[in-house]
């Protein structure tokens, strides 16, 4: 700076300039870079056109602006075309993603984007003999993604990598990055200060190809955290007592932002777990700002350039002085207590020292069957190293766990590293299985042999969703999410009575013991074991490669374009089912066994909405054929409509489609004949979702409505010629005595998505507009 002032050596100083400006994203991509000039830019021309101090969120968000200078910005209102940095892909939705980028006829992705391969792989034997198992019976679907991301550009991370996001922290994350991934989980990526938000694969093709992205303006949500963590206390607790405070839909079209003194107690990796779980609020994503963790980490992992950029760029990296949230909540970390969420929703949030008493009040088993740690949530270095802790203890009185135990290693680095400081060894001494370094359980992928389906029993785990069901398929599995510190010490106890805070445990010497609170390091004392070698570089010119799909393929299907609008009102459409209370995306498209058909969409499609409750009868998957008047399954009953050229709609309760961002519980109702889903309210990717597929999500103006509708009845969507922005639709029902009500229905559709429901989907109306262009 010197040097510019004085105008001395400037032929020196140009190239120092030039290479500080050139720090790559990561060592996989040597040649992209990370452009805190660009973000730099945007930020004051946005500043200086709202003139008022600007919160972390809205500083990465609107410095991702595709136009900063013109972009109409209003939070919760208007919708902000964006320039992500780059695309995150997890094999089960990446196969349909890739789908729909071959439809698209592009060469090959516009922004760096990589394939992550963790959704596959099914928890039964152990590590290594369940993914050689997974890697034969997945051969096709994993070298269509192998042989896919070569012809267009993407990186390519073989199965045994590790889950996406642990992988994506370890790699491609950064403070100020703006990063869509194909996982709900994605926001992950905040826990080092980047805006890393979840998406369908429809919403990925469109950054793929180089298309700005639509998001409504999130608000900010901003959590001030005083205090410091200690004891049993984790960075876990924080989002469970969250969850607890704004409850499954209170994020929703927000940013959570965490700040405050309290956040230099956390660790990178600590507030990644927080941000990871923000998914179970509805929140857009959650964000920590720039720290000296988050430098300590991007250190260890490899990183010390772009640490070294932003130190430059700090000032964009934070939240401004006097910022304005949209609501604040305040949590001292210094009285918070170590929380447990569950059963079957992650917003019930009880202290560890009350849910056995509350346990035995509800009716809910107290014996727990299985512990299970890992996940993307909670699958750190620092996570492993506390639950060793506690496991040792438990050795050193000859105790191993009562209950099963598992442990996923949350990356190929993580379980490599674990295995030489000897974390893994402890591990499976107290009785624990560690399987392969996938998503496994947590996503369903869990071949569990212990109870029977239907035998009500109760799981603890350091995972992110208990939805009924969700982890073994046993709709009376209660499992409970916690730290895996916890999960550790229940494990070792057998039961939720147990309190690791105050209660004793008695050694084989037939001595009483308290267990002490875990210390760990955060980080290994040496560098990071990579292990294997898992990464497949795309070519510099892969427009040879062929990508092979067989027209017989049980695992894969080329997609055809949906049809059109064809100009009229939807008239005299059946209801499919009308749901009773809570219907997640694995309620609409369940994982487990189906994740194998998400390549698929007419396999996978008979799965639709199996596990949603019709209101008729209290039933899952079983519905009325309105034309036949029998009982059947949804996915039959569909089919049925479809045959006979009939339109149907589903009606749905609150927060509609919370959960995964699996954009195959929007294709699969539009390609079973599905053309409007009407609820009280949607969770915001599902919503999105649908929109790209054509289909019309929309809400009751007067949530009082949903009980005016029923399942005999007949629906009309009228007025659709006249469909513009923030205008409501009419709808007509129709009861089967020939009497008819009039009911108004809200939309969030904005210009360009209306086009997309015109045109059959916002693949289609991509195309129109390279043809036109053309």
């Amino acid at each position: 700076q010197h040097a510019l002032n004085s105008g001395i050596r400037r032929y020196h100083v140009a190239p120092v300039l030039c290479q500080r400006a050139k720090v790559a994203m990561s060592h996989f991509e040597p040649n992209e870079y990370i452009n805190y000039e660009k973000l730099e830019k945007n930020i004051n021309i946005v500043r200086k056109r709202l003139d008022r101090p600007l919160t972390l969120s809205e500083k990465i968000v609107y410095g991702h602006l595709d136009d900063p200078a013109k972009q109409e910005i209003e939070r919760g209102k208007t919708y902000l075309r964006l320039r992500p940095d780059r695309v995150a892909m997890q094999d089960a939705t990446a196969q349909m993603a890739m789908l729909q980028f071959i439809s698209s006829g592009l060469p090959k992705v516009a922004v760096p984007s990589t394939i992550h391969c963790d959704h596959l792989i099914e928890a039964q034997l152990g590590g290594e003999k369940d993914l050689r198992r997974a890697k034969d019976i997945n051969q096709e679907v994993y070298n269509f993604l192998a042989t896919a991301g070569a012809k267009y550009g993407v990186g390519f991370w073989k199965p045994g990598s590790g889950i996406i996001h642990q992988i994506i922290l370890e790699n491609y994350s950064y403070p100020g990055v703006m990063l869509i991934g194909t996982d709900s989980h994605t926001p992950n990526g905040g826990g080092l200060g980047g805006v890393c938000i979840g998406v369908g694969g429809a919403d990925a093709v469109d950054v793929m190809a180089g298309i700005p992205w639509e998001l409504k303006c999130p608000k900010v949500i901003g959590v001030k955290l005083t205090g410091k963590l200690s004891g049993w206390s984790s960075p876990k607790d924080v989002i469970l007592k969250v969850a607890g405070i704004l409850t499954v839909k209170g994020g929703t079209g927000a940013i959570i932002e965490y700040h405050g003194p309290g956040v230099d107690s956390i660790s990178c990796t600590g507030m990644a777990t927080i941000c990871n779980m923000g998914a179970e609020i509805g929140a857009t994503t959650s964000i920590f700002p720039y720290n000296a963790r988050m430098k300590k980490y991007l250190g260890k992992t490899g990183r010390g350039d772009i640490a070294a950029l932003a130190d430059e760029f700090q000032q964009h990296l934070v939240p401004d002085s006097g910022c304005q949230y949209d609501q604040v909540i305040e949590i001292n970390l210094s009285e918070l207590k170590p929380h447990i969420n569950g059963p079957f929703t992650p917003d019930l949030a009880h202290p560890v020292s009350d849910i056995g008493a509350v346990a035995e009040k509800e009716g809910w088993p107290v014996d727990i069957r299985v512990g299970l740690i890992g996940s993307c949530t909670n699958s750190s270095y620092e996570d492993m190293g506390r639950s060793a802790a506690v496991a040792k203890q438990a050795l050193a009185h000859g105790l191993k766990c009562k209950s099963k135990f598992t442990i996923t290693p949350g990356s190929e680095q993580i379980r490599a590293t674990i295995e030489r400081d000897g974390y893994a060894q402890i591990l499976r001494d107290v009785g624990g299985l560690v399987l392969a370094n996938a998503c496994g359980p947590c996503i369903g992928q869990w071949d569990r042999k212990d109870i029977k389906k239907g035998e009500k029993n109760t799981i603890v785990t350091s995972y992110n969703r208990n939805f009924t069901g969700r982890n073994d398929a046993n709709p009376e599995t209660h499992a409970f999410v916690t730290s895996p510190e916890i999960v550790t010490a229940l494990s070792i106890a057998g039961t939720l009575k147990f309190n690791p805070e105050t209660d004793y445990l008695t050694g084989t010497d037939g001595k009483r013991f308290k267990l002490e609170a875990p210390d760990a390091d955060e980080l290994p004392k040496l560098e990071f074991d990579p292990g294997q070698d898992t990464y497949q570089y795309p070519p510099k010119d892969g427009s040879g490669q062929h990508v092979d799909v067989s027209p017989t393929s049980q695992r894969l299907q080329l997609l055809e374009p949906f049809d059109k609008w064809d100009g009229k009102d939807l008239e005299d459409m059946l209801i499919l089912i009308k749901v009773k209370g809570k219907c997640t995306t694995d309620h609409i498209s369940a994982a487990g066994p189906w994740l194998k058909f998400r390549g698929h969409l007419d396999n996978i499609s008979n799965n639709l909405l199996i596990g949603a409750i019709n209101t008729e009868n209290g039933k899952a998957n079983s519905v009325r054929n309105a034309l036949t008047q029998e009982f059947g399954p949804v996915p039959d009953t569909a089919r049925y409509y479809k045959k006979m050229g009939v339109k149907w709609a589903v009606i749905g309760d609150e927060n509609y489609g919370e959960g995964s961002s699996r954009e195959h519980a929007a294709l699969e109702p539009r390609h079973l004949g599905g053309r409007v889903i009407i609820t009280k309210s949607f969770a915001r990717i599902h919503e999105t979702n649908l929109k790209k597929q054509g289909l019309l999500p929309l809400t009751f103006a007067d949530p009082a409505d949903y009980n005016k509708i029923h399942p005999v009845d007949k629906l009309s969507i009228v007025g659709l010629a006249d469909f513009t922005p923030g205008k409501p639709l009419k709808c007509i029902i129709k009861h089967p005595n020939g009497s008819q009500e009039t009911i108004m229905l809200n939309h969030t559709f904005n210009e360009s998505q209306i086009e997309w429901f015109q045109a059959g989907s916002a693949l289609n109306r991509m195309k129109e507009l390279q043809q036109k262009s053309s």
